[in-house]
C-alpha cells in the first residue's frame, strides 16, 4: 500500500495567528518516498518547513558584538609592549567576549552554520592578537647584545682615574656604542641572531641573510597593525558575498 499526499493537503495557518522571533516562515512542502530495507518496503511521508533567519535580530546580537570585539583586540597593537597587564587582560577579556557570544547562539541543527564559521574566524582573530603579545614579549626579552671576543677596550671599570677624571658605568652609552662597533664582524657572519628574525641591527646586512625576507620581530606590532585588518576586512568581504550571493 502507497500513501500519497492530496494536493495541498498540508497547509499553515494565517502568520497573523503565529510568529517566530529569530526567523521568517518562508513556506512548506511535502514529499513521498519509497524507502527499500532487509525488513521490506515502507512509504515516507516528509514535510518541509522553510524557515531564513531574520538577519536584524542576529546583526545586532551576534555579529556587530563579534565585529566589535575583534576590533576591540586591535588597541593592544597601539599599547607598549612593556605594559603587560593592560595589554594581557585587553586579549583575556576579548576571548570571553567571544565565548559568551558562541553559547549564545541557538542550536538548532547538527551541521556547521553561517554564524558559525563567523563567530569561530572572530575569536581566532582575537586569539591570534593574543599570542601576537606573548610573541612579541617572548622575544623582546630574549634578545641579547652579541658575545665578542675582539673588544677595543679590554677593562671596563666604574671608576677610570686620569687626566681628566671620567666616570663609566656598565650602562653607559658610550660603552655600548664601543662595544657594538667591536661586536659587528660577528654579527655580520650571521652569530647571535634566530632564524628570520634580527635580534641586532647590523644583522640586517649578514651575508646569510642575503635571498631572504628579513621580518624585525621588534616591530611586530606595526606589522600587525596593518595585517589584522586587512585580513579581517577580507575575510568579511569574501564572507557576505557568499553567504548573500552564492
Amino acid at each position: 500500500m502507497i500513501y500519497k499526499w492530496r494536493k495541498n493537503s498540508v497547509e499553515a495557518a494565517d502568520q497573523k495567528s503565529w510568529r517566530l522571533y529569530q526567523f521568517d516562515f518562508m513556506g512548506l512542502r511535502n514529499t513521498t518516498d519509497v524507502v527499500k530495507t532487509s525488513a521490506g518496503d515502507y512509504v515516507v511521508m516528509t514535510v518541509y518547513f522553510d524557515l531564513s533567519r531574520r538577519m536584524g535580530y542576529f546583526t545586532i546580537q551576534t555579529y556587530i558584538p563579534c565585529i566589535l570585539t575583534v576590533v576591540l583586540s586591535w588597541v593592544s597593537f597601539w599599547i607598549k609592549k612593556d605594559a603587560t597587564p593592560a595589554r594581557t587582560a585587553l586579549g583575556l577579556r576579548g576571548n570571553s567576549i567571544c565565548s559568551m557570544l558562541v553559547s549564545r547562539i541557538p542550536v538548532l541543527v547538527s551541521y556547521v552554520t553561517a554564524m558559525d564559521l563567523f563567530v569561530t574566524v572572530c575569536f581566532l582573530f582575537v586569539f591570534a592578537a593574543l599570542m601576537e603579545y606573548a610573541t612579541l614579549n617572548y622575544y623582546s626579552y630574549s634578545v641579547r647584545k652579541p658575545t665578542c671576543t675582539k673588544t677595543k677596550r679590554s677593562n671596563y671599570s666604574v671608576l677610570d682615574v686620569g687626566p681628566p677624571p671620567t666616570v663609566i658605568t656598565l650602562n653607559n652609552s658610550m660603552y655600548w656604542q664601543e662595544f657594538e662597533e667591536a661586536c659587528v664582524y660577528e654579527c655580520l657572519d650571521g652569530k647571535d641572531c634566530q632564524s628570520f628574525f634580527c635580534c641586532f641591527e647590523e644583522c640586517k646586512g649578514g651575508a646569510w641573510r642575503k635571498g631572504r625576507v628579513h621580518i624585525d620581530i621588534l616591530e611586530l606590532d606595526a606589522y600587525s597593525r596593518v595585517f589584522f585588518p586587512t585580513s579581517f576586512l577580507l575575510f568579511n568581504v569574501v564572507y557576505w558575498v557568499g553567504y548573500l550571493y552564492l
